[in-house]
């Protein structure tokens, strides 16, 4: 039999890789022989680049950058020479992750450290850059992405406005002529996998300006500025940006990226499949087994096991997912499509207790699974 392992991670737990391990370690209990092929995925947000570096056969480029409030510090991304491809995580210098929650406001955030990886990975002679964009503590439309490419923004005085969150309702020009000259002769694309618009109620502010430590009146000015940086966008570019599916992702990175690099939003999990060549691994298989940490109502939209059986489907390739914790009623289960699923708790716990045995926990939900697998079998 031939079994394709591509899960996520479980956050905070496990690798994609350490559940491989232990899948195959279950499988191979009962199927010895068992033809076990290793795709662990992602879907572009937080902790990709642990994936994307195995499939592109890139090494770690490290950089000195500006942390979301302009401090210095030391981040990286991943390149292949080979391929002329570098795999750019926002989070690694933009991320909430680098801040405090006492610091984590967007009102004060830049995305300029992004621009500043975007730009070594220029230098390098990148002709496709891939950036995820999950786990941003911004909300500057990618203004301070831009500036680090040489893009000036003005007010209506002509001072050149400072690259953050509340400065957006202050621009009334933008100036490209200092851009980096490579920047049309590359190939950008954004692992997006939010539908949000710029502004509005579901737009950048609104929706994400909560959780990045915005209060109630900062996220009415945020969103009146991502509004006005719009409206600027139209008048210099010629470019609604507004109604574009994915816009306001990232703070409106989503939609700087598309103006100011002539990126192209894709799904994050379609781009590490792409890079994974899933498909073509996936042929001939008997079973795929994906999962994550918990399958819930989120796992419907973009998600990596949403993506997983979108090509299972193709193939007519029953899909397992061995989950952490499984939050998701029969009828919506049937509509995600998968042929079986468990959680692999197996005792009562607390949450700390399950992740510490994630690892055993999913090595025997994958030998009983294999044992039913064997009973079905036809008896000699």
């Amino acid at each position: 039999m031939k079994f394709v392992l591509a899960p996520d991670k479980y956050k905070g737990s496990l690798s994609g890789e350490q559940f491989c391990d232990a899948v195959e370690q279950g499988i191979k209990s009962v199927f010895p022989k068992a033809e076990i092929l290793k795709k662990p995925l992602a879907d572009g947000g937080d902790g990709t680049i642990e994936v994307v570096k195995q499939y592109l056969n890139a090494s770690e480029v490290e950089v000195d950058v500006k942390n979301p409030l302009f401090k210095d510090i030391t981040a990286s991304y991943l390149f292949s020479k080979e391929k002329k491809t570098a795999f750019i995580e926002m989070s690694e210098a933009s991320g909430y992750k680098l801040l405090s929650k006492t610091e984590l406001n967007c009102m004060n955030t830049t995305s300029l450290g992004t621009g500043q990886l975007i730009k070594d990975a220029l230098d390098r002679g990148s002709e496709q850059i891939v950036l995820g964009i999950g786990g941003s503590a911004t909300n500057d439309g990618g203004m301070g992405m831009a500036v680090a490419l040489g893009y000036q923004f003005f007010d209506a005085d002509g001072n050149e406005v400072e690259p953050i969150g509340r400065n957006l309702g202050k621009i009334s020009s933008i100036e490209r002529e200092f851009r980096h000259s490579k920047i049309k002769d590359v190939d950008f694309k954004v692992a997006c996998d939010v539908k949000n618009p710029l502004y509005g109620k579901q737009g950048a502010a609104y929706v994400y300006g909560p959780q990045k430590g915005a209060s109630k009146k900062e996220i009415a000015l945020l969103d009146a500025g991502l509004e006005n940086f719009a409206q600027v966008i139209l008048k210099e570019f010629g470019r609604d940006v507004q109604d574009i599916p994915g816009a306001g992702a990232a703070g409106g990175l989503g939609a700087g990226a598309m103006v100011f690099l002539d990126a192209s939003l894709t799904s994050g999990i379609d781009l590490i499949k792409e890079m994974a060549q899933f498909e073509e691994a996936i042929q001939n298989a008997n079973w795929i087994i994906t999962g994550e940490g918990q399958l819930d109502s989120q796992t419907l939209s973009g998600k990596t096991i949403d993506g997983v059986i979108h090509s299972a489907q193709k193939y007519h390739i029953p899909v397992a997912a061995f989950c952490g914790s499984v939050s998701v009623d029969i009828q919506n289960l049937d509509a995600l499509g998968l042929d079986y699923v468990t959680s692999i708790l197996n005792q009562p716990g607390t949450l700390e207790d399950a992740k510490k045995k994630s690892c055993e926990n999913l090595e025997i939900a994958a030998y009983n699974f294999a044992k039913v697998l064997k009973a079905l079998q036809p008896k000699r």
